[in-house]
């Protein structure tokens, strides 16, 4: 355990906050703590049928570099993780689902941040239509649940969430779709 003696709020954003706290560790050593404060995200692993998903690709300006994710999104503030992941599926998709089954929680990079991202199954999806956020562009490929596994180990997919997801999706259903 560690015992913070003070703390200042260095940076406040849209997405996520910045702020660093000075401890005393539980062996008396005084250090500094940075922490990225996130609101958390719901992340959506979207079936069609029994062996395809839909995928969607979109530009990442950090990595400079356009990414294959599963939808996902920030919870807004005061929202559950399960109107996120419906929410953030209809938007980032044009598809709204009949069945949303949460599969895991997890924190992305607890050493440094408060992001914990909400996992689920959707399923029964109905078609609607896209409504992306102004500065997203977004493309959605249907993609089969076995082929996208195979992007992973090709190193084509490289989002964390996306490849932790997809793993613990096959998990979920059984195994490898038919």
């Amino acid at each position: 355990m560690e015992n913070c003696t003070s703390s200042s709020r260095i940076y406040d954003g849209r997405v996520i906050n910045l702020r660093v706290d000075k401890v005393v560790t539980e062996n008396g050593i005084q250090t500094t703590r940075e922490v990225v404060e996130h609101r958390g995200a719901a992340a959506i692993v979207p079936f069609l049928d029994t062996r395809n998903i839909i995928l969607v690709k979109q530009y990442r300006y950090p990595i400079t570099s356009d990414l294959l994710e599963i939808p996902a999104g920030t919870l807004e503030p005061g929202e559950s993780p399960d109107h996120c992941a419906k929410r953030e599926l209809e938007e980032e998709t044009g598809y709204r689902c009949g069945q949303l089954t949460k599969i895991l929680e997890c924190y992305i990079a607890p050493g440094y941040s408060t992001e914990k991202i909400h996992f689920y199954l959707a399923r029964e999806l109905v078609r609607s239509s896209m409504n992306t956020e102004e500065d997203e562009s977004i493309s959605v490929q249907v993609t089969r649940i076995d082929e996208a596994l195979e992007k992973i180990r090709r190193g084509e997919i490289r989002d964390a969430k996306t490849v932790c997801a997809l793993y613990r999706a096959m998990d979920v259903i059984g195994g490898t779709p038919h």
